[in-house]
């Protein structure tokens, strides 16, 4: 729900008080029983409530899209599978689906991108992150640059795109396997650097435990880190440090 346009609204006589009373009695969650959709959320951080489609029955997840829908706003679900998609589709025809990020989307109203966040990766395996990443940022108005395989065991891939990854406001880096990637973008530049450890690596890599425990123990300054394969996490607090350099 839009606020602003609600007392706007109010204020020009296209809506009576009684219905405004209504709309704002739901404005701090609105209770489905087996969800509390926090429709409040915008108001609080800017950024309304994403939904996390993993492990949803069907008929929850469609009914929590149709409802933050019909407010009006735009709707982002992450790790949504293809069946997932298919049912919401069934009421929602609008829906977009990527299969690599795995992020379910409506957007009424598209934001002009703002600045410009780099999302980059240690290897091809490790896009599935970046891109819930990427697309992330993009749903909430950054402006994102791709740089993809850059991984440290070819340094020189990663040095030749320097130019453009010092162009952004924060830099958000992917690896799996050792994980050093992050490390060695934090060392390179004099932006925020958000990494994430991906699940992606042989047996000693634990399922990206031994990433997150290099890019923990990083000596690199300017550097934190997101949980493994929370592409989502980077993605949203990239978003909101390139909001605080655009304001």
């Amino acid at each position: 729900m839009d606020i602003h346009k609600l007392l706007e609204q109010v204020k020009n006589n296209e809506i009576d008080l009684a219905e405004a009373e209504n709309l704002l009695k739901k404005l701090p969650y609105e209770d489905l029983g087996f969800a509390k959709l926090d429709h409040h959320r915008t108001l609080r951080s800017g950024f309304g409530e994403v939904v996390f489609c993993q492990g949803k029955s069907i008929p929850h997840l469609r009914d929590i899209f149709v409802r933050f829908y019909e407010r009006d706003t735009n709707v982002l679900g992450t790790r949504a599978s293809v069946e997932q998609y298919e049912e919401v589709k069934k009421v929602l025809p609008m829906v977009e689906y990527d299969p690599t990020s795995r992020i379910l989307s409506i957007q009424k109203i598209k934001k002009q991108g703002v600045g410009c966040v780099a999302v980059c990766t240690g290897g091809t395996s490790d896009i599935p992150v970046a891109e819930e990443a990427a697309q992330t940022a993009e749903f909430f108005g950054s402006n994102v640059l791709r740089i993809y395989d850059v991984g440290v065991a070819g340094i020189h891939r990663l040095l030749s795109k320097m130019d453009d990854i010092h162009k952004a406001n924060c830099i958000i880096a992917v690896a799996g396997m050792e994980g050093a990637l992050g490390g060695v973008v934090a060392g390179l530049v004099d932006k925020p650097v958000i990494a994430v450890p991906t699940s992606i690596g042989y047996g000693a890599n634990f399922g990206g435990l031994s990433a997150l425990l290099t890019m923990l123990n990083s000596c690199a300054e300017g550097l934190a880190v997101v949980n493994i394969d929370n592409g989502f996490g980077a993605g949203y607090i990239a978003t909101q440090i390139n909001r605080l350099k655009n304001e």
